[in-house]
């Protein structure tokens, strides 16, 4: 099995860590990875903006970068999200539709894919979970609280094959951080308001650290706790998942 490495362009630029940890933990499963070079924006940020007609270029370039994997692996559920839904190209359509159907976000490639089962962790803290919107109710990783359905969540699953991690009850466990792409921008105060209830929920209830699989979502938190000068620390999942065990 080979993957292509899909490394968002803000993890790329500000949470390198989070991507090694990704490399890591595929690699630690057995896969192979390749990293394509030449990989830019897949062009989200522009569709969000509203000119999603200005993103063929984008698009023509990721299917030339990612058209020859088994599959293509990401640590952003956003980005993924967008691939599976906009991917598409006057010139290679049918590839593009290819690429759709093999792109996943880290957490539900290590859970539906690889169907990991146990992980040689360790993580001695205590834990909160942002699921984000777009892995949620986008991707599927785990159910909403307001249907009345079972219960699941992979993202949790994973965390607790974490040895001394504790994972932390969320009052309001599936609401939104207000970060949503560029809504942030255009609806700067409205942000900035959901951002510190989030926050909020995770320091009532004494976590030390915020996880998730979508480092957008923690980045908009990041800012909210340096600017509350919190001690806690935002850590995207891969880096918990892939956290070592003291010899």
């Amino acid at each position: 099995m080979t993957v292509g490495l899909f490394i968002p362009c803000f993890v790329d630029q500000f949470y390198p860590n989070a991507a090694v940890a990704t490399l890591e933990l595929l690699e630690k499963a057995g896969v192979t990875v390749v990293y394509p070079v030449r990989q830019t924006c897949c062009g989200q940020p522009m569709a969000n903006s509203g000119f999603e007609h200005l993103t063929k270029d984008c698009n023509n370039l990721f299917i030339q970068n990612f058209k020859k994997f088994d599959y293509i692996v990401s640590p952003s559920g956003s980005c993924v999200l967008h691939v599976k839904d906009h991917l598409h190209s006057n010139k290679y359509e049918a590839q593009a539709q290819a690429i759709r159907s093999k792109v996943y976000e880290l957490v539900e490639f290590l859970t539906d894919v690889l169907r990991i089962e146990s992980l040689p962790a360790r993580f001695p803290y205590k834990v909160g979970l942002h699921q984000s919107c777009h892995g949620q109710r986008g991707l599927g990783l785990a159910q909403m609280s307001e249907l009345v359905a079972p219960a699941f969540s992979k993202p949790e699953k994973l965390l607790n094959m974490v040895q001394d991690l504790e994972l932390i009850a969320l009052t309001r466990k599936d609401e939104c951080c207000g970060f949503g792409g560029t809504f942030c921008v255009t609806e700067e105060a409205v942000s900035v308001k959901m951002g510190k209830d989030r926050v909020t929920d995770h320091l009532r209830n004494n976590a030390e650290i915020i996880t998730g699989a979508d480092m957008s979502c923690l980045m908009h938190m990041e800012g909210i706790l340096r600017r509350q000068k919190s001690p806690v620390k935002v850590m995207h999942i891969a880096e918990i998942l892939n956290a070592q065990v003291p010899a």
